[in-house]
């Protein structure tokens, strides 16, 4: 069996020996490894995947004193179990697309569970998936609406949320029982060129860069952990629509990037940002 184990701490002497020597200990197989020590929060990042003739409880069992006595906020996981993961969208659908045509084609590794949507419009192209889709008007009020939001992501059981273009906000209430377990996408105009329109407005401003962010959801708006950024290069020539054609591209981009790091245990929380072990 191959395991991931990831994991950050206080950074001080001897935690790469405690690992490492344990999986020796149990005649584990180190397949990858990757650290990181951040000498400005103090913290220390280590990222290891194995092969081990053992059950996970017990390799959990095995780690559980050595997590107690350095501090460990940790994973350890099937590094063949894939991800349960519920997608939400509004209208525009590039992202959905992108990310169940991603999967349909074995290049990302993640079981889309649901879809769900304040709006009817992607139902056809989930379906032609076979998976389900929920409608979740507006009009049913925003409370019930994330009630049921939450009822169906313990439902399915899922393990991650992706706004791929869901253009409603979360609540604090809800940002806070899916914390570390939302990740949203965004044109990366933003703060600069808030509101409608805003390739319009980048375009007005004579941008020469556009892009798109993936980040964790957390109650202050857009501004959670950044997972992944990806860019691209305009000019005068292009009109606000070719901008956009090009951003959503730029979102398509970055927002498969971060689900398959995340899904893939690659991400690990360093306070208001990310480690992420590519």
């Amino acid at each position: 069996m191959s395991y991931i184990l990831a994991l950050s701490c206080p950074d001080r002497p001897g935690i790469v020996a405690a690992v490492s020597g344990l999986l020796a200990a149990k005649d584990c197989n180190i397949l990858e490894s990757q650290q990181y020590g951040d000498q400005s929060t103090g913290r220390f990042f280590l990222r290891v995947q194995f092969t081990a003739d053992l059950p996970l409880s017990e390799l959990q069992t095995l780690f559980a004193p050595i997590a107690a006595e350095f501090g460990f906020d940790w994973h350890l996981g099937d590094a063949a179990s894939r991800m349960k993961v519920m997608i939400m969208v509004s209208r525009e659908g590039h992202c959905l697309n992108d990310l169940l045509f991603r999967v349909r084609s074995g290049l990302l590794d993640i079981d889309v569970v649901a879809v769900v949507s304040n709006h009817p419009d992607m139902r056809p192209l989930t379906q032609s998936y076979g998976i389900d889709y929920h409608h979740l008007p507006m009009s049913m009020g925003k409370p019930a609406q994330e009630a049921e939001i939450l009822t169906l992501f313990e439902h399915y059981r899922a393990d991650l949320v992706v706004l791929a273009r869901y253009m409603q906000i979360l609540t604090d209430d809800l940002c806070a029982k899916l914390q570390g377990r939302v990740i949203n996408i965004h044109h990366s105009f933003l703060p600069s060129f808030k509101g409608a329109k805003p390739y319009h407005q980048a375009h007005a401003r004579g941008v020469k860069l556009i892009g798109a962010t993936a980040h964790y959801v957390t109650p202050d708006l857009d501004e959670g952990p950044i997972i992944e950024q990806e860019v691209a290069r305009v000019d005068h020539t292009q009109t606000p629509e070719d901008l956009r054609r090009v951003g959503r591209d730029m979102e398509c981009l970055a927002l498969a990037r971060a689900v398959r790091w995340h899904a893939e245990h690659r991400v690990v929380l360093n306070g208001d940002k990310t480690v992420v072990f590519r």
